[in-house]
């Protein structure tokens, strides 16, 4: 509230000579020129373009538009002045005007406009003081200095001030477009996750229904529980993408090292053992982004298994901590003699998008098959 209460009341005090300093051009004019009314048009019109609010101005009155009419109204009075021999007295209001007119040039024209806007106010302001002397001799010469070094300032100012706003556009951009690459392999860690395991229950559940109906009710259960969770992965993905508040962050799809009991409970299927060992040493207060890591390399190679190694048997998820490092290991006994159809395997997005996330960390990842038979992912991040 006080920095916004601040910036009005400088806002206000700018305003407020500026406008003062217009009513000393329409005095000057009054006094020395030959009438009042070419100086307060010229006036007028740079004033409405200077201080028209910009939530009430409309969208024809473009950047553009704004700095050329007040420019060329200011360059006509200066030709009309040479033309009829008639001094005309300059002022600091036009002069200020034509200064803010070309800071809104040079930071707020469209690239390929922003030269010949700046330079139609530029040359306005410079032949300000030709207006007056009727020749670019003499005291003219000095205010042309003058006005050649204020031009200089303000032009260089409004495009040091248009870089820091590209640079800012950019890392937006780049901010928001990595957000929603994180976002994306959410998506796929969660779904992907929940989706093999009802298909591969699917399956399950056909050959069952032939030979052993009586315990297709548990299979449908884990269906059921399956879909649930993937629709609800899906509502927190979308509802983050669509919230821009900074709590969005917040309620992003991560997992951590505690989900990881519940992750492996929900995952063995009928003939499978999943084990989850867990050094004593291991602090539960490790970074999030670490947890979280470390959570997504059990998920995906967990949904390889069901992916590619259905057959597997034993599955052994270990967590331990050489010294600064954080080390996840996975491995399974599967003989890849059953797996799901070409169109449900993926196409190695997972492993690509979890190799990016764990060396984002400084972290490395490995994944290929046991000396004896099988398969082992193994990911390690420093702690």
């Amino acid at each position: 509230m006080r920095s916004v209460s601040g910036s009005g009341c400088v806002r206000g005090v700018a305003v407020g000579l500026l406008l003062a300093a217009c009513v000393v051009d329409v005095l000057q004019a009054g006094s020395e020129g030959p009438g009042v009314w070419p100086t307060a048009a010229v006036l007028s019109v740079g004033l409405a373009a200077v201080l028209w609010p910009a939530d009430r101005r409309p969208a024809r009155l473009t950047p553009q538009l704004r700095t050329a009419v007040p420019a060329l109204a200011s360059g006509a009075l200066t030709v009309g002045a040479l033309l009829s021999g008639r001094a005309v007295p300059f002022g600091p209001g036009e002069v200020a005007i034509l200064l803010c007119l070309l800071f809104v040039a040079v930071r707020h024209c469209p690239p390929l406009q922003v030269l010949p806007c700046a330079a139609l106010v530029g040359a306005a302001l410079l032949a300000t003081p030709v207006r007056y002397y009727l020749s670019v001799r003499g005291d003219a010469l000095g205010f042309l200095a003058a006005g050649l070094a204020l031009t200089s300032l303000v032009a260089g100012l409004a495009g040091y001030v248009r870089s820091l706003d590209y640079r800012r556009t950019v890392t937006r951009d780049e901010t928001r477009r990595a957000e929603r690459l994180a976002m994306a392999a959410d998506l796929h860690d969660f779904v992907a996750h929940h989706v093999t395991g009802i298909l591969v229950q699917t399956q399950m559940a056909r050959m069952m229904a032939a030979g052993q109906p009586e315990d297709l009710d548990p299979v449908l259960v884990g269906i059921e529980r399956a879909a649930t969770e993937a629709l609800a992965s899906m509502r927190r993905t979308v509802g983050v993408l669509r919230d821009t508040g900074p709590e969005a962050a917040d309620r992003r799809p991560v997992g951590d090292l505690a989900g990881l009991d519940d992750l492996t409970e929900r995952f063995a299927g009928p003939g499978q053992k999943v084990t989850l060992h867990r050094d004593i040493g291991l602090p539960d207060d490790l970074p999030h982004e670490v947890q979280a890591a470390a959570f997504r390399v059990v998920q995906e190679a967990l949904t390889n298994v069901r992916r590619h190694a259905a057959d597997a048997t034993e599955i052994t998820i270990a967590l331990s901590r050489d010294g600064d490092r954080l080390t996840v290991t996975v491995t399974d006994d599967g003989q890849g003699a059953v797996q799901l159809p070409d169109a449900a395997r993926g196409g190695g997005f997972g492993l690509i998008g979890l190799t990016e996330r764990v060396s984002a960390l400084g972290g490395e990842l490995r994944a290929g098959p046991r000396a004896t038979h099988g398969w082992e992912v193994r990911g390690s991040f420093p702690i």
